[in-house]
Protein backbone atom coordinates (compact mmCIF):
# COMPACT_ATOMS: atom_id res chain seq x y z
CA UNK A 1 0.00 0.00 0.00
CA UNK A 2 1.67 3.47 -1.18
CA UNK A 3 0.45 6.45 -0.31
CA UNK A 4 2.71 9.53 -1.68
CA UNK A 5 2.95 12.44 0.61
CA UNK A 6 5.15 15.79 -1.74
CA UNK A 7 5.91 17.79 1.20
CA UNK A 8 6.79 14.66 3.16
CA UNK A 9 9.32 12.82 1.45
CA UNK A 10 11.83 12.35 3.95
CA UNK A 11 9.10 13.19 7.18
CA UNK A 12 7.93 10.29 9.09
CA UNK A 13 4.05 10.42 9.90
CA UNK A 14 1.33 8.64 11.24
CA UNK A 15 -2.09 7.95 9.77
CA UNK A 16 -5.16 6.37 11.38
CA UNK A 17 -6.91 3.72 8.76
CA UNK A 18 -9.45 1.85 10.29
CA UNK A 19 -8.53 0.15 12.91
CA UNK A 20 -4.42 0.42 12.38
CA UNK A 21 -1.94 2.82 12.50
CA UNK A 22 -0.15 3.56 9.46
CA UNK A 23 3.29 4.43 9.32
CA UNK A 24 4.31 6.77 6.67
CA UNK A 25 8.33 7.29 5.40
CA UNK A 26 9.47 8.10 2.47
CA UNK A 27 6.49 7.82 0.00
CA UNK A 28 5.41 4.46 1.87
CA UNK A 29 2.66 3.67 3.72
CA UNK A 30 3.11 0.59 6.24
CA UNK A 31 0.66 -0.79 8.82
CA UNK A 32 1.44 -1.20 12.35
CA UNK A 33 -1.02 -3.17 14.31
CA UNK A 34 -3.12 -1.49 16.80
CA UNK A 35 -4.21 -3.10 19.81
CA UNK A 36 -8.14 -4.76 19.46
CA UNK A 37 -7.85 -2.73 23.00
CA UNK A 38 -7.92 1.09 24.28
CA UNK A 39 -4.13 1.92 24.04
CA UNK A 40 -1.77 4.69 23.96
CA UNK A 41 -0.60 6.40 20.56
CA UNK A 42 2.90 7.80 20.02
CA UNK A 43 1.48 11.25 19.24
CA UNK A 44 4.27 13.94 19.63
CA UNK A 45 2.59 17.31 19.83
CA UNK A 46 -1.03 15.71 21.12
CA UNK A 47 -0.90 15.07 24.87
CA UNK A 48 -2.07 11.54 26.33
CA UNK A 49 -3.58 10.41 23.16
CA UNK A 50 -5.60 6.91 23.83
CA UNK A 51 -7.09 5.30 21.10
CA UNK A 52 -10.38 4.81 22.86
CA UNK A 53 -12.18 2.62 19.32
CA UNK A 54 -10.70 2.54 15.41
CA UNK A 55 -12.64 5.82 14.85
CA UNK A 56 -12.24 7.79 18.10
CA UNK A 57 -9.00 9.18 19.94
CA UNK A 58 -9.14 11.00 22.92
CA UNK A 59 -6.30 13.61 24.20
CA UNK A 60 -5.34 16.76 25.50
CA UNK A 61 -5.61 19.87 23.57
CA UNK A 62 -4.10 20.84 20.08
CA UNK A 63 -1.84 23.68 20.69
CA UNK A 64 -0.45 25.62 17.89
CA UNK A 65 0.45 24.65 14.04
CA UNK A 66 2.66 21.51 14.64
CA UNK A 67 -0.57 19.77 16.89
CA UNK A 68 -2.66 20.80 13.82
CA UNK A 69 -0.37 19.46 11.18
CA UNK A 70 -0.05 16.21 13.48
CA UNK A 71 -3.53 16.05 13.38
CA UNK A 72 -4.22 16.17 9.74
CA UNK A 73 -1.04 14.01 9.23
CA UNK A 74 -2.69 11.14 11.30
CA UNK A 75 -5.44 11.59 8.94
CA UNK A 76 -7.90 13.35 11.16
CA UNK A 77 -11.30 14.87 9.90
CA UNK A 78 -13.25 16.25 12.99
CA UNK A 79 -11.74 17.65 16.51
CA UNK A 80 -14.63 17.67 18.80
CA UNK A 81 -13.78 19.76 21.98
CA UNK A 82 -15.40 19.54 25.39
CA UNK A 83 -13.45 21.68 26.91
CA UNK A 84 -14.30 25.31 27.76
CA UNK A 85 -12.15 27.58 25.91
CA UNK A 86 -12.47 29.06 22.44
CA UNK A 87 -11.75 26.32 19.77
CA UNK A 88 -8.77 27.40 17.18
CA UNK A 89 -11.03 26.78 14.58
CA UNK A 90 -9.45 28.64 11.96
CA UNK A 91 -6.38 26.92 12.40
CA UNK A 92 -8.33 23.51 12.08
CA UNK A 93 -9.75 24.98 8.95
CA UNK A 94 -5.87 25.66 7.52
CA UNK A 95 -5.70 21.82 8.02
CA UNK A 96 -9.00 20.62 6.59
CA UNK A 97 -10.22 19.68 9.82
CA UNK A 98 -13.56 20.65 11.30
CA UNK A 99 -14.13 21.39 14.95
CA UNK A 100 -17.00 21.16 17.58
CA UNK A 101 -17.50 22.21 20.72
CA UNK A 102 -19.30 20.60 22.85
CA UNK A 103 -18.45 21.50 26.43
CA UNK A 104 -18.96 19.87 29.36
CA UNK A 105 -18.10 20.33 33.46
CA UNK A 106 -15.95 17.84 36.02
CA UNK A 107 -19.31 17.00 37.60
CA UNK A 108 -20.30 14.49 34.72
CA UNK A 109 -22.38 14.81 31.19
CA UNK A 110 -25.75 15.32 31.15
CA UNK A 111 -27.65 12.79 29.38
CA UNK A 112 -28.70 15.71 26.08
CA UNK A 113 -24.73 15.96 25.84
CA UNK A 114 -24.15 12.51 26.12
CA UNK A 115 -26.51 11.99 23.37
CA UNK A 116 -25.12 14.76 21.23
CA UNK A 117 -21.44 13.36 21.66
CA UNK A 118 -22.85 9.60 20.17
CA UNK A 119 -24.27 11.33 17.28
CA UNK A 120 -21.35 13.15 16.98
CA UNK A 121 -18.90 10.71 16.77
CA UNK A 122 -20.99 8.13 14.40
CA UNK A 123 -21.90 10.47 12.17
CA UNK A 124 -19.18 12.97 11.55
CA UNK A 125 -16.22 11.90 9.48
CA UNK A 126 -13.59 9.84 11.05
CA UNK A 127 -10.79 9.81 12.66
CA UNK A 128 -12.03 11.89 15.47
CA UNK A 129 -9.79 13.58 17.91
CA UNK A 130 -11.96 14.45 21.28
CA UNK A 131 -10.02 16.36 23.33
CA UNK A 132 -10.37 18.54 26.71
CA UNK A 133 -7.04 21.06 27.87
CA UNK A 134 -4.55 18.18 29.28
CA UNK A 135 -6.44 15.20 27.94
CA UNK A 136 -6.49 13.09 31.51
CA UNK A 137 -10.33 13.57 32.62
CA UNK A 138 -12.98 15.50 30.40
CA UNK A 139 -12.14 14.13 27.38
CA UNK A 140 -11.40 10.29 28.13
CA UNK A 141 -14.66 10.70 29.56
CA UNK A 142 -16.31 12.01 26.84
CA UNK A 143 -14.98 9.85 24.42
CA UNK A 144 -15.92 6.45 26.26
CA UNK A 145 -19.43 8.29 26.58
CA UNK A 146 -19.55 8.68 22.94
CA UNK A 147 -18.52 5.34 22.36
CA UNK A 148 -20.63 3.26 24.24
CA UNK A 149 -24.14 5.33 24.00
CA UNK A 150 -22.80 4.77 19.97
CA UNK A 151 -22.79 1.25 20.29
CA UNK A 152 -18.92 1.25 18.81
CA UNK A 153 -17.30 -0.13 22.69
CA UNK A 154 -19.15 -1.81 25.46
CA UNK A 155 -19.97 -0.40 28.63
CA UNK A 156 -17.55 -3.09 30.17
CA UNK A 157 -14.79 -1.46 28.69
CA UNK A 158 -15.56 1.91 30.49
CA UNK A 159 -13.61 2.55 33.49
CA UNK A 160 -10.37 1.10 31.99
CA UNK A 161 -10.05 3.41 29.38
CA UNK A 162 -10.26 6.16 32.05
CA UNK A 163 -8.00 4.14 34.08
CA UNK A 164 -5.46 4.38 31.15
CA UNK A 165 -5.64 7.90 30.76
CA UNK A 166 -5.24 8.87 34.32
CA UNK A 167 -8.59 10.38 34.50
CA UNK A 168 -8.54 11.38 39.01
CA UNK A 169 -10.79 9.02 40.98
CA UNK A 170 -11.89 11.96 42.80
CA UNK A 171 -13.75 13.60 39.41
CA UNK A 172 -16.75 11.20 41.11
CA UNK A 173 -19.13 12.65 38.62
CA UNK A 174 -16.78 11.73 35.67
CA UNK A 175 -16.65 8.10 36.68
CA UNK A 176 -20.41 7.81 37.07
CA UNK A 177 -20.54 9.17 33.89
CA UNK A 178 -18.39 6.50 32.10
CA UNK A 179 -19.85 3.82 34.17
CA UNK A 180 -23.83 4.65 33.66
CA UNK A 181 -23.12 5.20 30.04
CA UNK A 182 -25.34 2.78 27.92
CA UNK A 183 -26.36 2.26 24.01
CA UNK A 184 -28.97 4.86 22.76
CA UNK A 185 -30.65 3.63 20.10
CA UNK A 186 -29.81 4.78 16.19
CA UNK A 187 -33.71 5.99 15.99
CA UNK A 188 -33.33 8.17 18.83
CA UNK A 189 -29.97 9.39 17.67
CA UNK A 190 -31.75 9.78 14.17
CA UNK A 191 -33.96 12.08 15.08
CA UNK A 192 -32.19 14.34 17.43
CA UNK A 193 -31.85 17.54 15.60
CA UNK A 194 -28.28 19.17 16.40
CA UNK A 195 -26.72 22.49 15.21
CA UNK A 196 -22.81 21.08 16.82
CA UNK A 197 -21.43 24.67 16.93
CA UNK A 198 -17.55 25.48 16.14
CA UNK A 199 -17.72 27.81 19.12
CA UNK A 200 -20.13 27.42 22.02
CA UNK A 201 -21.52 30.34 23.80
CA UNK A 202 -20.49 30.07 27.58
CA UNK A 203 -22.15 31.79 30.37
CA UNK A 204 -19.86 34.25 31.99
CA UNK A 205 -18.96 32.54 35.17
CA UNK A 206 -17.65 29.38 33.16
CA UNK A 207 -15.84 31.61 30.21
CA UNK A 208 -13.95 33.63 33.64
CA UNK A 209 -12.91 29.98 34.73
CA UNK A 210 -12.05 29.23 31.10
CA UNK A 211 -9.77 32.61 31.20
CA UNK A 212 -8.19 31.53 34.89
CA UNK A 213 -7.32 27.79 34.04
CA UNK A 214 -5.56 29.06 30.55
CA UNK A 215 -3.55 31.77 32.11
CA UNK A 216 -2.81 29.69 35.22
CA UNK A 217 -1.45 26.95 33.08
CA UNK A 218 0.65 29.61 31.54
CA UNK A 219 1.86 29.96 34.51
CA UNK A 220 2.42 26.76 35.81
CA UNK A 221 4.61 26.16 32.27
CA UNK A 222 6.62 29.17 33.98
CA UNK A 223 7.15 28.01 37.21
CA UNK A 224 8.06 24.34 35.57
CA UNK A 225 10.79 26.25 33.52
CA UNK A 226 12.45 28.03 36.42
CA UNK A 227 10.33 31.59 35.49
CA UNK A 228 12.54 31.82 32.44
CA UNK A 229 11.11 32.32 28.86
CA UNK A 230 9.38 29.58 27.37
CA UNK A 231 10.40 28.32 24.00
CA UNK A 232 7.07 27.08 22.73
CA UNK A 233 5.30 30.61 23.72
CA UNK A 234 8.36 33.00 23.23
CA UNK A 235 5.33 35.91 22.94
CA UNK A 236 4.39 35.16 26.72
CA UNK A 237 5.59 37.21 30.18
CA UNK A 238 5.56 35.68 33.36
CA UNK A 239 4.96 39.18 35.33
CA UNK A 240 2.39 39.75 32.30
CA UNK A 241 0.57 36.52 32.89
CA UNK A 242 0.40 37.23 37.04
CA UNK A 243 -0.93 40.55 36.33
CA UNK A 244 -3.40 38.47 33.93
CA UNK A 245 -4.36 35.99 37.21
CA UNK A 246 -4.86 38.84 39.16
CA UNK A 247 -7.44 40.61 36.85
CA UNK A 248 -9.54 37.41 36.44
CA UNK A 249 -9.74 36.67 39.88
CA UNK A 250 -10.88 40.15 40.46
CA UNK A 251 -13.45 39.69 37.73
CA UNK A 252 -14.59 36.66 38.61
CA UNK A 253 -15.31 38.50 42.17
CA UNK A 254 -17.80 41.15 40.54
CA UNK A 255 -19.76 38.47 38.77
CA UNK A 256 -23.04 38.12 40.70
CA UNK A 257 -23.24 34.40 40.27
CA UNK A 258 -20.06 34.22 42.96
CA UNK A 259 -22.14 36.47 45.56
CA UNK A 260 -24.49 33.54 45.60
CA UNK A 261 -21.51 31.10 46.55
CA UNK A 262 -20.61 29.91 49.92
CA UNK A 263 -17.89 32.16 51.88
CA UNK A 264 -15.18 29.94 51.35
CA UNK A 265 -15.27 29.92 47.57
CA UNK A 266 -15.48 33.62 48.03
CA UNK A 267 -12.43 33.97 50.66
CA UNK A 268 -9.96 31.30 48.18
CA UNK A 269 -10.37 33.51 45.25
CA UNK A 270 -10.09 36.56 47.50
CA UNK A 271 -7.08 34.74 48.52
CA UNK A 272 -5.55 33.70 45.18
CA UNK A 273 -6.08 37.16 44.10
CA UNK A 274 -4.15 38.86 47.00
CA UNK A 275 -0.84 35.97 46.01
CA UNK A 276 -1.23 36.74 42.30
CA UNK A 277 -0.45 40.43 43.19
CA UNK A 278 2.28 39.43 44.92
CA UNK A 279 3.94 37.18 42.80
CA UNK A 280 3.35 39.89 39.95
CA UNK A 281 5.41 42.20 42.06
CA UNK A 282 7.92 39.54 43.09
CA UNK A 283 8.78 38.89 39.19
CA UNK A 284 8.85 42.15 38.31
CA UNK A 285 11.39 43.01 40.70
CA UNK A 286 13.38 40.08 39.79
CA UNK A 287 13.06 41.51 36.20
CA UNK A 288 14.76 44.60 37.56
CA UNK A 289 17.80 42.95 39.19
CA UNK A 290 18.30 42.17 35.86
CA UNK A 291 18.08 38.39 36.86
CA UNK A 292 21.10 38.37 38.53
CA UNK A 293 20.19 35.86 41.28
CA UNK A 294 17.73 32.90 40.77
CA UNK A 295 14.05 33.43 40.86
CA UNK A 296 13.52 34.68 44.93
CA UNK A 297 11.41 32.13 46.74
CA UNK A 298 8.50 35.10 47.19
CA UNK A 299 7.38 33.61 43.89
CA UNK A 300 7.29 30.04 43.90
CA UNK A 301 5.39 30.29 47.93
CA UNK A 302 2.61 32.75 45.72
CA UNK A 303 2.30 30.64 42.81
CA UNK A 304 2.44 27.52 45.28
CA UNK A 305 -0.45 29.06 47.48
CA UNK A 306 -2.60 29.82 43.85
CA UNK A 307 -2.24 26.36 42.39
CA UNK A 308 -3.02 24.90 46.38
CA UNK A 309 -6.16 27.36 46.09
CA UNK A 310 -7.19 25.92 43.09
CA UNK A 311 -6.88 22.52 43.44
CA UNK A 312 -8.94 22.45 46.79
CA UNK A 313 -11.47 24.87 45.37
CA UNK A 314 -11.86 22.44 42.05
CA UNK A 315 -12.40 19.78 44.69
CA UNK A 316 -15.07 21.30 47.42
CA UNK A 317 -17.13 23.23 44.51
CA UNK A 318 -16.43 22.44 40.94
CA UNK A 319 -15.97 18.20 40.96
Amino acid sequence: MKTVFASFVIASVFILVGNRLCFAQGGETKQLEVSPEPSRIGAKHLPNAIQVHSKVVSGGQPDGVQAFRELKEMGFKTIVSVDGAKPEVELARKYGLRYVHLPHGYDGIASERAAELAKAVRDFDGPIYIHCHHGKHRSPTAAVVACVSAGFIEPKSALGILTLAGTNENYRGLFAAAAGARRIDDVKLDAMHVEFPEIAKLPPMAEAMVALDVTHGHLEQFASAAWSQLPKHPDLDPAHEALLLREHFTEVLRLDDVAMRPEGFRKMLQESEADASILEAAIRQWNRSAKLAPAPKSMAEAFDRIHTNCTACHRQYRE
